[in-house]
């Protein structure tokens, strides 16, 4: 299809070419008239008679859509029944998966990101022939906590992670309650079990000196664009920072090396997942133990991960995280009363 013989091919546009295409596939040997009416009551929406004319000759013309009209039957037909409409090629198995993916987003439904997303898979799946599939009742996301995010957020910040924009914003962090104002370079944007988070660099962070840092999305306020621009150095990936961890948003400054002892059905637990690229076990099956040893640069991670696990992890290295994991016994006991 070329450019300069194609019209503003948007997605009003495209539903309607793949509704067309369909009832004329299907052998109705529809008009025009009959056409518009079908539109109206599957969308909803109105349309001229010449709108419909006009896309029947973007079928034929920027499609080579083999077209005809049967005068003894007052409708079009296709010449070569065997010819499809190349947007409406899409296989039983690419609807279900594509609805697939509509489901494991639903930890984001109510996001912008979701709605946008969701929009697109319903479009595609939806304007297709026989697009009913049972199976996907039995694929399901249990319910979690939904994070509520602005959308004049959300769009705020694609529109700087686009252009490479310099963002202002004021931040009330986990740790660091108060209000903090910070000037940012945002170089990507992280999705995790419904939370979105910001990576880049902050100019503000270590008293001005600066720092890359993570904000969380929904913490953040009174975002505002500014003029600066400026350039996203090559290696902004944030699972580059993880030191080899897989243990989600986080990062420290230093790689370090953990091992940690795993019990009872913990045991078993660690080893359904990869938690590092270069993680170890060794089971001590007569202690009803395994100890699992690995590098990250996550440790607030790996400390909710082994306090998950209660009395069945017990970590042995670092020798400072092994204190920071004691202190958080000792508060759990003094505010449980014992």
């Amino acid at each position: 299809m070329r450019k300069n013989e194609e019209r503003l091919m948007n997605k009003r546009m495209l539903e309607r070419l793949i509704l067309i295409h369909n009832a004329i596939k299907s052998g109705l040997y529809p008009n025009c008239q009959k056409l518009r009416k079908l539109y109206t009551e599957k969308t909803g929406f109105s349309v001229g008679e010449a709108t419909i004319y006009r896309d029947i000759e973007a079928l034929r013309n920027n499609f080579q859509a083999p077209l005809e009209y049967d005068y003894e039957k007052h409708g079009f037909y296709y010449i070569d029944e065997n010819w499809e409409f190349s947007v409406n090629q899409i296989t039983s198995n690419d609807i279900f998966y594509l609805s697939c993916a509509k489901t494991l987003l639903s930890n984001f439904e109510g996001s912008p990101v979701y709605n946008q997303i969701s929009n697109v898979i319903d479009f595609i799946t939806q304007t297709q022939v026989g697009n009913k599939n049972l199976l996907l009742n039995r694929i399901a996301i249990p319910p979690l906590p939904k994070v509520i995010v602005k959308e004049e957020n959300w769009n705020l910040v694609m529109e700087c992670l686009q252009e490479n924009i310099v963002l202002k914003f004021d931040y009330n962090g986990r740790w660091r309650t108060e209000t903090t104002h910070r000037i940012f370079k945002p170089y990507q944007l992280l999705l995790q079990d419904g939370v979105y988070f910001v990576f880049g660099f902050d100019d503000s962070a270590n008293e001005g000196k600066g720092g890359e840092r993570l904000f969380n999305l929904s913490r953040m306020s009174k975002l505002e664009k500014t003029e600066l621009h400026f350039e996203l150095p090559s290696d902004y990936e944030f699972s580059t920072r993880c030191g080899g961890g897989r243990f989600g948003a986080f990062k420290d400054e230093k790689k370090e090396k953990y091992e940690i002892e795993f019990y009872d059905d913990a045991r078993q637990l660690v080893k359904d997942s990869v938690w590092a690229d270069d993680q170890e076990f060794t089971d001590y099956d007569e202690d009803n133990l395994t100890i699992m040893k690995f590098s990250t640069s996550q440790s607030q991670k790996v400390l909710e991960m082994v306090l998950s696990q209660g009395v069945n992890a017990r970590p042995l290295a670092p020798a400072e995280f092994v204190t920071r994991w004691q202190n958080q016994i000792k508060g759990m006991m003094k505010y449980s009363g014992i």
